[in-house]
């Protein structure tokens, strides 16, 4: 094997992963004609092609979906091997790759790590923002930040804090529009609703003890996003109602620019969680990360008012 194997299998991991030679070269500090011909080298010696070509996609191909396996498996063995001997001398250092929603990494996670880099100055961070779920296997996440818990077998889960969604919106609005009361009386009211994978949420399901009642804000008539922060900017600026995370909006109730309605309906609960690979090696940098966190979520929730938490 060539000595630079290693290093071509992590250049062809990262084109996969991203969908480009160019952009994975970056990642490794290689320019586009050194990626290029890396890869290319890489070919002639195992005497396949990995990829197709074209001038808008790089797409694995059979083989080369076939080899990438066998290769995220080594790599990963290597990187776990080492991470087992920096926790034999319990040294915390290196980068932690996260994913977090829009929302909560830019108005918590991203404050909490430069406290947890103070603390432990020899780690760094890839941070991921996306309300979407993340394949932790694929970008190589250590933990992702979710407020679901996750239907992926090979992850696990743990619970950093409760969580409730409730339905909010600026004074400004209702002031223009009223403030509903009872769920029926939703009819009629703007709604900036959240748009993932699986569809717009338009559904909103209450309870207030034994009552039911849900309301479905018509798609047509509402504005939608996949981005859980500009839905949140849409209800700060009085368009609409939007249904947020509490942790999301925390802020915003505490300084009176958003204001939570139908106080006493409940939507489902959900909670905060740390989501990473079940069967992966946690290195002691992504461990004690997770305690921190924990440890923050725990001490934050002393900003939410009583009986808005599950």
């Amino acid at each position: 094997m060539a000595t630079d194997r290693l290093g071509d299998m992590r250049l062809f991991v990262e084109a996969a992963n991203l969908g480009s030679l160019s952009a994975a070269g970056r990642k490794l500090g290689l320019s586009p004609a050194a990626a290029s011909a890396r890869l290319l080298k890489l070919e002639r010696d195992l005497a396949t092609r990995l990829f197709d070509r074209t001038t808008r996609q790089l797409r694995v191909t059979p083989e080369g979906l076939l080899y990438l396996e066998h290769c995220r498996i080594a790599l990963q063995a290597i990187d776990d091997g080492e991470a087992a001997l920096h926790a034999r001398k319990q040294t915390v250092r290196g980068k932690v790759r996260l994913s977090a929603t829009s929302d909560f990494g830019r108005n918590r996670l991203r404050g909490w790590l430069e406290e947890f880099c103070a603390l432990y100055p020899e780690v760094s961070f890839s941070l991921y923002l996306t309300d979407a779920m993340s394949n932790l296997l694929q970008e190589e996440i250590d933990l992702a930040i979710r407020f679901s818990m996750p239907q992926d077998s090979a992850l696990a889960a743990r619970k950093l804090a409760p969580d409730a969604r409730v339905l909010c919106a600026s004074p400004d609005y209702l002031r223009q529009h009223g403030t509903p009361r009872h769920p029926s009386e939703l009819k009629g009211h703007h709604f900036a609703l959240w748009a993932t994978s699986a569809g717009t949420q338009n559904e909103m399901d209450f309870t207030r003890g034994a009552e039911r009642h849900t309301h479905i804000a018509p798609l047509d008539e509402a504005w939608d996003s996949n981005d859980g922060a500009l839905v949140r900017e849409w209800a700060l600026k009085g368009h609409c109602i939007a249904l947020k995370s509490l942790w999301d909006i925390i802020e915003d109730l505490n300084a009176g620019r958003l204001q939570v309605l139908l106080p006493d309906w409940k939507s489902r609960p959900t909670a905060i969680h740390a989501l990473f690979q079940r069967s992966r090696y946690m290195p002691p940098r992504v461990r004690v990360l997770l305690d921190f966190l924990a440890e923050r979520c725990q001490h934050a929730l002393s900003e939410f008012p009583p009986g808005l938490l599950p």
